[in-house]
C-alpha cells in the first residue's frame, strides 16, 4: 500500500495545499521517499499535473488537507482513495491513518485557476 502525503517547502509538514505542494511524500510499508512536485511550478493545472505525477508513482492513498475536483476526477479514475487531514504534523497523520482514523475526504473545490 503505498501511501502519498503533500509536504510544504520545510519537508517536514503536511502542504496545506495539493497541487502546488513543492514535494510529495512517499510511504511504502517502512520505506519513505521524499519527491518534487512537478506540477508546483506549472503556469495552470498544477492539480492535474500532481495528480497524474501520482498515478505515475503507483500510488494507492492521498491524505490532504484538501484537493481541486479535476485532480479528485483523475484519483477516480486511478482507484486512488483521498483521504482528509487537518492535522499538519506527518508523524500524527500516518499514525491516524494507520488506525483507521482519518475519514474519506468528500468535498472537493473548483480549482484555483491562474493562482501561484
Amino acid at each position: 500500500m503505498k501511501v502519498a502525503l503533500p509536504l510544504d517547502e520545510t519537508k517536514e509538514k503536511v502542504c496545506v495545499t495539493f497541487g502546488r505542494a513543492p514535494y510529495f511524500l512517499f510511504v511504502d510499508g517502512k520505506n519513505r521517499v521524499i519527491k518534487e512536485n512537478p506540477g508546483s511550478i506549472s503556469q495552470g493545472g498544477a492539480g492535474l499535473q500532481a495528480a497524474q505525477f501520482l498515478v505515475d508513482e503507483h500510488v494507492d492513498v492521498l491524505i490532504t488537507r484538501r484537493c481541486g475536483q479535476n485532480a479528485a476526477d483523475v484519483f477516480n479514475e486511478a482507484n486512488i482513495k483521498v483521504y482528509e487531514t487537518k492535522e499538519l504534523n506527518i508523524e500524527k497523520v500516518l499514525v491516524a491513518y494507520q488506525e483507521t482514523k482519518l475519514e474519506l475526504l468528500t468535498h472537493f473545490h473548483a480549482g484555483y485557476v491562474g493562482t501561484k
